[in-house]
């Protein structure tokens, strides 16, 4: 389902990283895209377990500037949605909650046939020194585990 591989350059700084997965989804583009840029609808398919904003965004709540609470078992990010093109892009940047800098992640939504290629790439810098290899596994295996619930979610509904 998933594949890891090369993503997006990280900052250029020393440690700088990228990860990138992805995965074929079995609707088109425009059904998938509620699933991934409605924050609140994360706990439908991910492990997140609760999903909200803290700011909305523009020109809608979960559009660029919104500012999205991400919590698995009580432990909680904070990111900053960054682009958006509805219904095939959405980028954030990890603000904190997640030991990484610089952040940035694209989620590209392509169509493939009747369903969709799902891309997840993010570039980061790990915010210890010396942990550049853990902080890349972390960060692969969550963007895994995203693009593997959400293909099995679409594959149900």
């Amino acid at each position: 389902m998933t594949r890891p591989g090369g993503g997006p350059q990280g900052s250029g700084a020393p440690g700088a990283r990228s990860v990138a997965v992805s995965a074929r989804l079995d609707a088109p583009p425009e059904q998938v895209w509620p699933l991934v840029a409605e924050v609140a609808r994360w706990p439908e398919w991910s492990f997140v377990t609760k999903g909200s904003l803290l700011r909305n965004g523009s020109p809608d709540p979960d559009g660029v500037g919104a500012l999205r609470h991400l919590t698995v078992l009580g432990i909680g990010s904070r990111e900053e949605v960054v682009a958006v093109t509805r219904p095939t892009h959405l980028a954030y940047a990890i603000r904190s909650g997640f030991p990484v800098r610089n952040h940035r992640a694209d989620i590209t939504l392509a169509p493939d046939g009747d369903g969709t290629r799902l891309t997840w790439a993010a570039r980061f810098d790990p915010l210890v020194p010396g942990t550049a290899g853990a902080t890349e596994w972390l960060m692969r295996t969550v963007l895994s585990r995203f693009a593997t619930s959400l293909a099995r979610h679409v594959g149900r509904t």
